[in-house]
């Protein structure tokens, strides 16, 4: 919060940086975002809704937030993102070593108890935390191997990827393991339509098509390989191998998001489409709260909401729960986002970044991701990053006799 308020006044002083595209764009969504929890907020209370006071005021002491540190990384450069990119590979990956120690046994880390049952979570309260936060340096890697000067930089950034692609992999989130698989097949295609667009005489086919297998096959790898050594030999089945528990647990999960999932749409459409505000509004499932209240010794460090009679449980899906929240507006926003950002870093060739937001919200499926700061770094760094590779391209093709100076992009 200090940052944020430091950043906005240096910004603000007088012969500050003019008003950017990426900042515009957010701005832009904000603005219609705030409208739609404004919105909400006061249909609930002329719907007269309860709602839990704990989780309304962490929605809106979360939210500026996100909005306030948004904002400000779109003033940033290309060159400064693209080195908070490697910053964040590299401590990342210093960070994720050191829980891997403590989960071994070889360190100590104050309270910190780094496994939920089975699930690594690190000195995260769950492993879904965990998983979000491995996706996000798997998918950095990526990038930062597709966009590296030379050998040993793109060496650097694929060890960075693999070693968080494991470590997602101990969380036994299956959105993770999903969203490995995906975004390798992701990331190839989209380099391939990128390539597709390119003048031939920029980037030989043999190049292009060894650039793909050093960064995409180790993405299908972490994701097929940890599978197909856990599967049972009587099942002989892929996909419960691919799960935690070995697909046990898998049909009773997915009734329970089922049985959400249906709340939220009730409950958003009872609003009108208009939302509910800030917070969560739906009830807890009673096979949850039983299974809570059977749990012998369960881990520490674990914040859920109580079970006293509000409506204080998420749909654990972001279009569910904005829908919620802010309605049909709500969700037309995020959307407009999404596709303007993922189209700026397409349209920037940048298969990393644009694979790494597709990815990213692929989590959003199974949480609520718009609240996590990791997920707005994508969104920026597409629209800045991309933004400013379409500008040099365009400068490029207007002026023919700069291309034979300039690295092309």
């Amino acid at each position: 919060m200090v940052w944020s308020l430091m950043t906005a006044l240096r910004q603000i002083t007088p012969g500050g940086p003019p008003l950017t595209p990426a900042l515009s764009v957010l701005l832009r969504f904000w603005g219609v975002f705030a409208l739609a929890e404004t919105i909400g907020l006061v249909t609930g209370l002329m719907l007269d809704v309860r709602t839990d006071p704990q989780w309304l005021l962490h929605d809106i002491l979360a939210y500026p937030l996100v909005a306030a540190v948004s904002c400000l990384l779109a003033l940033e450069t290309t060159p400064r993102i693209q080195r908070v990119a490697w910053l964040l590979a590299v401590l990342g990956s210093v960070a994720l070593a050191v829980q891997l120690a403590a989960a071994a046994g070889l360190v100590r880390i104050g309270s910190m108890e780094p496994w939920y049952w089975d699930r690594l979570r690190g000195w995260s309260s769950n492993p879904n935390q965990l998983a979000l936060l491995c996706a996000a340096l798997t998918l950095s890697g990526v990038h930062l191997a597709d966009t590296a000067n030379g050998h040993p930089a793109r060496f650097a950034a694929l060890v960075c990827a693999v070693l968080a692609a494991g470590v997602g992999r101990m969380t036994g989130s299956d959105t993770f393991t999903l969203m490995l698989g995906a975004s390798g097949l992701t990331y190839m295609g989209l380099k391939l339509g990128i390539w597709l667009r390119m003048p031939t005489q920029t980037l030989r086919p043999r190049v292009a098509f060894a650039l793909i297998a050093v960064v995409g096959l180790p993405l299908l790898a972490s994701a097929t390989v940890p599978a197909f050594l856990s599967m049972s030999a009587k099942t002989g089945n892929l996909a419960m191998g691919l799960m935690k528990n070995g697909g046990k647990d898998a049909h009773e999960e997915a009734d329970l998001r089922f049985a959400l999932w249906q709340q939220a749409i009730e409950r958003g459409l009872k609003s009108g489409a208009l939302g509910l505000g800030p917070g969560p509004h739906l009830a807890i499932p009673s096979l949850l709260v039983n299974a809570r209240a059977s749990e012998v010794e369960p881990p520490g460090n674990i914040e859920h909401p109580q079970n006293n009679g509000a409506p204080n449980f998420e749909a654990h899906n972001t279009i569910l729960d904005l829908f919620v929240q802010g309605g049909l507006l709500a969700d037309i926003s995020f959307l407009w986002l999404l596709g303007s950002a993922f189209a700026s870093g397409y349209r920037g060739r940048l298969a990393g970044l644009a694979t790494m937001l597709g990815c990213l919200t692929f989590f959003g499926m199974t949480n609520l991701i718009i609240r996590q700061p990791l997920f707005w770094f994508a969104i920026v760094s597409c629209l800045v990053a991309g933004g400013a590779r379409v500008s040099a391209a365009t400068t490029l093709g207007a002026r023919p006799d700069l291309k034979r100076s300039t690295v092309m992009v």
